[in-house]
């Protein structure tokens, strides 16, 4: 074999300064308030016209309604 050797190199990592540091946790809590609102909106669409009888029934029997 040659006398070629393979060297393995780490990276260093660099100390980043405090504001940089809560600059990025700003951002991702930001960017995690957004997707929570995004996501809370992506929901199914209600319906635009009246319920179904049966449906009505059954809530007027749960609230206490009588169609007498």
């Amino acid at each position: 074999m040659g006398t070629h050797r393979h060297r393995c190199e780490v990276a260093v990592l660099e100390r980043t300064s405090t504001t940089a540091r809560y600059a990025r946790g700003f951002a991702a809590a930001v960017v995690a308030v957004a997707t929570l609102v995004l996501a809370a909106n992506a929901g199914p669409a209600k319906a635009a016209g009246p319920p179904p009888a049966e449906q009505v029934a059954q809530l007027q029997h749960a609230a206490g309604h009588t169609s007498d």
